[in-house]
């Protein structure tokens, strides 16, 4: 009886650049280790690729016989997962993790077989090249013109307990191709001349490079969160550069790019430390100008929410385990700084072991100027406030003075005091200071012993006198604040007419759908964010952003856009607030859908605008076409049922000719159109199979006129071709007969193998002229229909057949080009997967 396991097994992956790099022969290398030591060890699938020392690696270690799969009239090998589940060793050896299986097996891609044997609890060892990461796709497609068919997804890489790099420069690597230790001679040319040039190896190993960097690092924050270590460990040099968004904030980011440029490895973060009040006294379209400004400078920004910018900051480069932090000079004054110390101060107090540095602007103290000219309470009031600092405390001590027999000292003292918070809620602060000084001259002058003059003949006169300042100045500063907040709320409402001006222009902006879910991300500070579709039992992944969540319930939130599909985000739990917030984001990606459910229609309905369009230049362009062909078919018939004609053997067989030969040529005019009319309509549908070249080529010639100028120059060992037999027929008679066209001497097919830069084989097949060619600039143009170039005569065809030849080469996945033959002339080259069971 069958025991479930009692652990999932655990997953080591070789990781490479570029292939030949050793990931193989490392694999096998440790296999042989561990064999060494006990281990059981087997072999589930291994492919050497004809290389003699990874063969050599395979002595003496156990293969699992692999699966045959009969597959379209060809037999495959593929790992027999059930075999290696009954053997049930502790260790499985297992190439190719992103190999795409033969269609019928169980599972479509190798590295799904690969987590049934980790479920049972075998452990695994395979390899990877870097290119085939699903993150890494269309950065690889960039750099090497070539599109990756088979990738796994990142994540599987990620969960494994160890990633090894096989790392080689690229000039090693070159040599060791150029040795013949990684394809054969006959293919090492064409290798190193595409897909194995420097730049491009160069570039594939820093992609690869960086990625285990990057897990490195994860790895890395995810030990110090587990055992709770708040002190930043600066394995690299990681600098957080704190913005204001003022007009200082650019030149702190162009320092921490300056910084980070100075030691390879390094990176910076731009982070803004907004209000948990809501409240601010930045532009939101500052920051996001400074936001651009970070990313084209090679930072990323972050926003974080907190009562105290400070704390937030340092609260941000602990959480990024970040080896420095610049900060901009204090724009405050000299006095407000001895009294409360500044952020960068309290920075610096609590930044332990990571550096501050305080960066000089020349913005510090024109803030200082600007503020004093432009206080929060206006010019006006201010002035008016100076003037009723002096003029009220006066008036109110001679009004007191002139009836002194009505109080005592402590009414008087009152008084003078409302005329003070009197001044203080008319000027602020500076005028009510003015008013609470003069006020205390004047109430010693006129009401405390002795009279009329500036002696304080007892000790508590002098608290009096300074309760008149202290009271002032603390009136005063709370009118301060109330304005200040008063013009922060006005702030934060022209921020939220913004915003609401914003989100009206990108439901106006169309498909915004990954703006909208980075912005998601940042905002509630999430891992991860996508948008999903249920399909049956399942979930599709409708766009993503981040470490997204694949179904709803790996999401920690989850909002419903509608019936069947929901916005989910990964990273924590949110609170109920929160998800209010959520839900608006919801309903906005809900718009962006049905916009672009929308800009899909339209786009269909444009498509068969397109088609009718087509259909109508098809049936103006051949009308003179097909008449030519009938007219003389008709001609030649009635001459011949002329009984008052008495034809020669000679005449009869040469009327009998034109009619054959122009039968002929309406059959290849109506088969290119109607094979025109299926590729616009996406009607076409190849269904390869391995075909032998040179068979296909004999029966497209067969029936050509002058099919004896074509001289047929294949490899006697050429391999079968993964193609659809009738497609390719046509092709290589549109080809053969358009040369034929063009030249009258011979025209020669050639056909011989290379290897693709993807490392995948391909045959390639050149129809090769000696006729007067066409100009390098007009070789786009020979594929587009309707185009006669060359000396073909005008109303010889409709410029159909090349185009017709190109769209059915790529419906078998194959490449069609024209380049110039040496010597003059025209070569069209045409380019076939290899079957994979090439022998023939």
């Amino acid at each position: 009886m069958d025991h479930p396991p009692t652990r999932r097994g655990r997953l080591r992956v070789y990781l490479g650049a570029a292939p030949g790099v050793g990931k193989t022969y490392k694999m096998l290398d440790e296999a042989q280790r561990r064999a060494v030591r006990g281990t059981d060890v087997v072999i589930g699938f291994v492919e050497t690729h004809g290389r003699v020392h990874t063969a050599e690696r395979l002595d003496g270690l156990e293969v699992v016989p692999r699966r045959r799969v009969a597959y379209r009239g060809s037999t495959y090998e593929e790992m027999d997962v059930d075999a290696v589940l009954q053997r049930r060793p502790q260790v499985v050896i297992v190439d190719e993790l992103a190999h795409t299986n033969i269609p019928g097996l169980e599972h479509e891609k190798r590295w799904e077989d690969v987590d049934v044997l980790l479920d049972a609890g075998i452990d695994v060892v395979t390899t990877v090249n870097v290119q085939h990461l699903e993150s890494l796709n269309d950065v690889v497609e960039s750099i090497t013109g070539v599109r990756q068919r088979e990738t796994v997804p990142d994540h599987v890489v990620r969960d494994a307990e160890a990633v090894e790099l096989v790392d080689m420069s690229p000039q090693a690597l070159r040599r060791r191709l150029a040795h013949g230790n990684v394809y054969a001679a006959d293919k090492v040319d064409a290798a190193l001349s595409r897909y194995f040039r420097e730049g491009n190896l160069a570039a594939l190993r820093e992609l690869a490079l960086l990625w285990v960097a990057d897990r490195v690092d994860e790895g890395l924050e995810r030990y110090r969160q587990e055992h709770r270590i708040d002190a930043t460990w600066p394995a690299r040099e990681r600098i957080v550069v704190a913005v204001t968004g003022g007009p200082e904030s650019p030149t702190l980011l162009r320092r921490a790019a300056l910084i980070s440029g100075r030691t390879a490895g390094g990176e910076w973060l731009a982070v803004y430390v907004a209000r948990g009040d809501g409240l601010s006294g930045t532009s939101p379209d500052q920051l996001a100008r400074q936001h651009t400004m970070a990313k084209d400078m090679g930072g990323s920004f972050h926003t974080v929410v907190s009562d105290d910018v400070a704390t937030g900051i340092l609260q941000f480069a602990r959480a990024e385990n970040a080896s420095q932090i610049l900060i901009g000079a204090s724009r405050r004054g000299r006095w407000s700084t001895a009294f409360r110390p500044g952020v960068g101060e309290r920075v610096i107090d609590g930044s332990g072991d990571v550096d501050v540095h305080i960066v000089s602007h020349g913005e510090a103290r024109q803030a200082n100027r600007d503020r004093r000219r432009r206080p929060d309470l206006g010019l006006g009031r201010t002035i008016l406030g100076y003037v009723f600092g002096v003029i009220l405390p006066v008036v109110t001590a001679l009004l007191l003075d002139a009836t002194s027999h009505l109080h005592d000292l402590t009414l008087e003292s009152m008084l003078m005091l409302s005329a003070v918070v009197v001044v203080a809620i008319v000027g602020g602060l500076l005028p009510a200071l003015v008013a609470a000084v003069l006020s205390a001259v004047l109430l010693n002058w006129y009401f405390v012993e002795p009279i009329h003059t500036l002696t304080i003949a007892r000790g508590q006169y002098v608290v009096v006198i300074a309760v008149f300042v202290v009271v002032g100045a603390a009136v005063a500063s709370v009118v301060d604040l109330a304005a200040g907040r008063a013009a922060q709320a006005r702030q934060a409402s022209s921020e939220a007419d913004a915003l609401a001006v914003l989100s009206h222009s990108l439901l106006r902006a169309g498909d915004r759908l990954p703006a909208v879910l980075a912005q998601a991300c940042e905002v509630f500070s999430m891992i991860g964010a996508a948008i999903l579709a249920r399909d049956g039992d399942g979930w599709t992944t409708v766009v993503a952003h981040g470490d997204a969540p694949g179904s709803v319930d790996a999401a920690d939130v989850d909002v419903p856009i509608d019936e069947r599909t929901f916005l989910v985000l990964r990273g924590r739990t949110l609170a109920a607030s929160d998800r209010r917030l959520v839900t608006a984001y919801a309903a906005h990606a809900a718009v962006v859908l049905e916009r672009a459910r929308a800009a899909t229609e339209q786009a269909r309905a444009v498509q068969l605008a397109e088609a009718d369009r087509t259909r109508t230049a098809l049936l103006a362009a051949v009308s003179h076409d097909l008449r030519s062909p009938l007219a003389a078919i008709k001609a030649a018939v009635s001459s011949l049922r002329n009984d008052e004609i008495d034809w020669s053997e000679e005449d009869e067989a040469e009327l009998l000719m034109t009619v054959e030969e122009s039968a002929d040529r309406l059959d290849a005019l109506v088969a290119n159109l109607l094979d025109m009319s299926r590729l616009r309509a996406g009607a076409i549908t190849a269904l390869p199979d391995d075909v032998d070249v040179e068979s296909v080529l004999r029966h497209a010639i067969a029936p050509l006129p002058d099919a004896d100028r074509v001289d047929i120059q294949v490899d006697a060992d050429l391999p079968l071709v993964h193609a659809d037999a009738g497609l390719l027929e046509r092709v290589l008679a549109n080809l053969c007969e358009n040369a034929l066209k063009h030249t009258s001497s011979r025209v020669a097919v050639q056909g011989s193998t290379y290897v693709e830069t993807d490392g995948a084989p391909r045959v390639c097949l050149r129809v090769v002229d000696h006729g007067p060619g066409v100009p390098s600039e007009a070789f786009d143009q020979l594929f587009a229909p309707f185009q006669r170039l060359g000396d073909v005569p005008q109303g010889d065809g409709v410029g159909l057949g090349l185009a017709v030849a190109r769209g059915l080469t790529e419906s078998m996945s194959g490449t069609l080009d024209a380049e110039e033959t040496p010597g003059g002339g025209l070569t069209f080259v045409l380019s076939l997967p290899r079957a994979k069971e090439a022998a023939r």
